[in-house]
């Protein structure tokens, strides 16, 4: 095969150690490899850098192995291009499953460019990234915490959550409050509501007599604290999310334009896949790396199953609550989009299908610099003529067995 990297060189990270195997022209001719071990520590990646800078590599390769190639990457990238490498598209051959063979396989994958380098953002998007992916991960622990607290008012026959639309609102906080601190009577604790649901005082007095002991305020009291110091947590990270993306401001901006995406979500994105799309270099490509499309699955002229790939886990979470908020929204592309694929799709394939369109408009709209535009929620009906469309429902009445026949209106 043809040699396209002429001194590149492949690593087998792990936790505590880095196999290296650089392969460059011999003196003479053809290939020489040269193999060393590193430890990780920051001092020994150092010399790893300047070990590679001294035989001349340009190119590095490196597998995707859990967090551990981080320190490695982020070393190295500021002298020599960095290529991390899908680990699905290292199979060694079996039966040669060595940290050294490991990472001379890499390295001549590398060499005659038989893998491609996975998106790696730069420093300031990786920054974002670790903040929006860690209050999201507040947010949902959060959530767990709200519905173990609904769990311990059940045990205590407690039936506030049936009552009161929102569980955690001023009116649900004081009654809980009260209940931690030794309140007890039905009627003293609906008399604390407050707005609409005053409405409610005679359900509130039936759905508050319950058996609320002493350990269920232990727990209640835990809960109601631990909910405190993840909102002072989720709010905190905001703030400081809100001044690491100030240089994105106007992406973000113009990503909230689409129907399903809050400035949340807009911030998200931007987290995952950056504001330069040059890097994807088309939105099919986009689609394609973060796993909202159809896989390939073709043998002997049959095509199988093609099950969406595996993609960041973090950005599909966001694009599928996009999906499902502008599946909920009026007189919109997406809206109607989700409502003709839902009937004869699924909810599932309707809701990736919406979040592939979600992903496509913001490549375009981070590409050129423009605001969303909606295509309307008559789109699929007005890409045909009219003629079409008229033979189309004629059709489905013959099909139901009438008679049609069709007459131009005055």
């Amino acid at each position: 095969m043809d040699t396209l990297i002429e001194r590149c060189a492949g690593l087998d990270v792990h936790k505590d150690s880095v196999t290296a195997c650089v392969r460059l022209p011999a003196a003479g001719g053809g290939r020489e490899q040269v193999l060393a071990t590193f430890a990780t520590t920051t001092a020994d990646l150092l010399a790893l850098r300047d070990w590679l800078g001294a035989l001349g590599v340009t190119v590095v390769g490196m597998e995707a192995t859990g967090v551990y190639w981080k320190p490695v990457y982020y070393v190295l990238e500021e002298r020599v291009q960095c290529w991390l490498l899908n680990a699905r598209h290292l199979h060694n051959v079996p039966g040669k499953k060595t940290d050294t063979l490991d990472a001379v396989w890499i390295c001549q994958l590398v060499e005659h460019g038989l893998v491609r380098p996975s998106f790696v953002p730069p420093p300031a998007i990786r920054e974002l990234r670790n903040l929006t992916r860690y209050r999201k991960a507040q947010i949902e622990e959060r959530t767990r915490e709200a519905q173990r607290l609904d769990k311990v008012l059940q045990d205590a026959g407690v039936k506030l959550s049936s009552v009161a639309s929102h569980l955690l609102g001023v009116s649900g906080r004081a009654m809980l409050q009260a209940l931690v601190e030794g309140t007890r009577d039905p009627a003293t604790l609906a008399e604390l509501a407050r707005g609409t649901l005053r409405k409610k005082l005679p359900a509130l007095r039936e759905a508050l007599h319950g058996r609320f002991s002493r350990h269920h305020a232990l727990l209640v009291g835990a809960i109601l604290t631990k909910l405190d110091f993840l909102d002072e947590v989720i709010s905190d990270l905001s703030a400081e999310i809100e001044q690491v993306i100030a240089p994105f401001a106007a992406e973000v901006a113009l990503l909230d334009t689409i129907p399903g995406v809050d400035r949340r979500t807009a911030e998200a994105i931007v987290a995952e896949i950056g504001v330069d799309m040059s890097r994807f270099g088309s939105a099919a490509r986009l689609a394609s790396w973060s796993g909202f499309c159809p896989g390939n699955n073709e043998s002997a002229g049959r095509r199988g199953p093609g099950t969406t790939r595996k993609g960041s886990k973090w950005l599909r979470t966001h694009v599928v609550e996009a999906a499902k908020a502008a599946s909920r929204t009026k007189q919109t592309y997406l809206a109607a989009q989700y409502a003709r694929l839902r009937p004869r799709r699924g909810t599932g394939r309707a809701t990736v299908a919406v979040g592939h369109s979600i992903l496509v408009a913001a490549f375009y709209i981070l590409d050129r610099h423009q605001p969303y535009r909606d295509l309307g929620p008559d789109y699929f009906r007005r890409r045909h003529s009219r003629e079409h469309h008229a033979r189309r429902l004629a059709r489905q009445l013959q099909a139901l067995g009438y008679r049609v026949t069709l007459e131009e209106a005055a």
